[in-house]
């Protein structure tokens, strides 16, 4: 544990009020069940607790935004990223905007290890998604970039629009008549470009699978379907930050469907009204499943910190591991923790159990005792 004082920095209270909004554990627990495990454990009628399911567009953000939305959730089938049909989520909130996970229906968890191949797998069944939601009579659409396990620049998302439609139109004409009226607002916080050093086939390719051999060539068709893209729509939007999240898929809403691009964390927050319950706040506490410096770089504890900070109200960090601890306090968390013991690997970790076992273990030890 790290702190930025050596004595208590918290002093119980009658009535505290304390706000959990956490992140997913990725691969492990949603941020509903880390909030509850903690909250489950503190059984003081003297405390004020608000869950706040968390989410920056990735892992989880379905649910996290149709429970801030009110929303429903609605099935359909679709097609995973290897063409193979599926059934997938998305929302439909009572304003009727479509929240999309796109990880839903391109997800890298929809594959086995083996099966991953960034060199074929396809973001067709999110645009299988966007139309079935179209025909729903959704005309605003709230996009969710994160966990995906494509780097197809969002072709296969155009495609199956374009194959929804009459096949004379093209997806310009798709675009600009049939769905004209039609608005999407990106959530996430990736800031990559399309292509290059920085963009997605040489950031984001390796993670998914693909080889050296392959990161040259999905940068390769990166550069040669922006070329073309910029000849058809007479615009070039591969260099924006964000382009490059879930592969690709950014540039193409943007490029095609001038989509707009938000912190998916500060969308989030916004839609709770979070600014507004921190009033009265003693105690936030955030965290994902790995904290680093790359937390401080726009991720969801770092935006929900720097909220924090502009209320006054002290701010934990907790995740399954911790590197750089100095760092994310020096930057303004008042403390942060690492959960897994020393002597437990991570593929123990992971397992929800242990996982659950390990954040009562740390709330009894650390927050409990600030409730009394």
């Amino acid at each position: 544990m790290y702190c930025r004082f050596t004595s208590g920095d918290l002093i119980a209270k009658i009535n505290m009020k304390i706000i959990l909004a956490i992140d997913s554990f990725k691969g492990c627990m949603t941020s509903e069940e880390v909030e509850n495990a903690i909250s489950s454990s503190l059984n003081s009628k003297e405390i004020e607790i608000h869950n706040i399911p968390m989410s920056d567009g990735g892992e989880g953000m379905l649910e996290a935004f149709i429970s801030a939305m009110n929303g429903r959730i609605v099935e359909t089938n679709v097609h995973d990223p290897l063409m193979r049909p599926i059934t997938a989520q998305y929302g439909i909130t009572p304003g009727g905007i479509a929240i999309i996970e796109t990880a839903k229906a391109c997800g890298l968890t929809l594959m086995t290890p083996l099966e991953r191949n960034t060199i074929k797998a396809s973001t067709y069944g999110v645009g299988e998604l966007i139309i079935h939601a179209f025909r729903n009579g959704c005309k605003d659409f709230i996009i969710g970039l994160g966990g995906s396990g494509t780097s197809d620049c969002g072709a296969g998302m155009l495609k199956a629009v374009s194959d929804s439609f009459a096949s004379e139109c093209t997806i310009k004409d798709i675009i600009s008549r049939k769905m004209k009226d039609c608005r999407f607002t990106l959530a996430s916080d990736v800031r990559n470009p399309l292509y290059g050093p920085n963009g997605a086939a040489h950031i984001y390719a390796p993670q998914k699978g693909a080889t050296e051999s392959m990161v040259i060539e999905l940068d390769n068709r990166a550069m040669t379907f922006a070329r073309e893209s910029a000849l058809l729509m007479g615009k070039d939007t591969s260099h924006e930050p964000g382009a490059g999240a879930a592969g690709g898929l950014g540039y193409a809403f943007m490029q095609y469907f001038d989509a707009t691009f938000k912190s998916g964390a500060d969308l989030l927050l916004d839609l709770t009204d979070f600014d507004i319950l921190l009033n009265g706040a003693d105690l936030i506490i955030t965290g994902e499943g790995h904290a680093d410096a790359q937390t401080l770089m726009g991720k969801l504890p770092e935006r929900i910190l720097r909220r924090g900070q502009k209320h006054k109200v002290p701010v934990w960090l907790i995740a399954g591991r911790v590197e750089q601890s100095e760092r994310l306090v020096s930057e303004g968390f008042e403390r942060v923790y690492g959960i897994t013991p020393e002597s437990m690997s991570t593929e123990e970790a992971i397992i929800p159990g242990n996982a659950i076992k390990n954040i009562k273990r740390w709330t009894e030890a650390h927050l409990m005792p600030i409730i009394g």
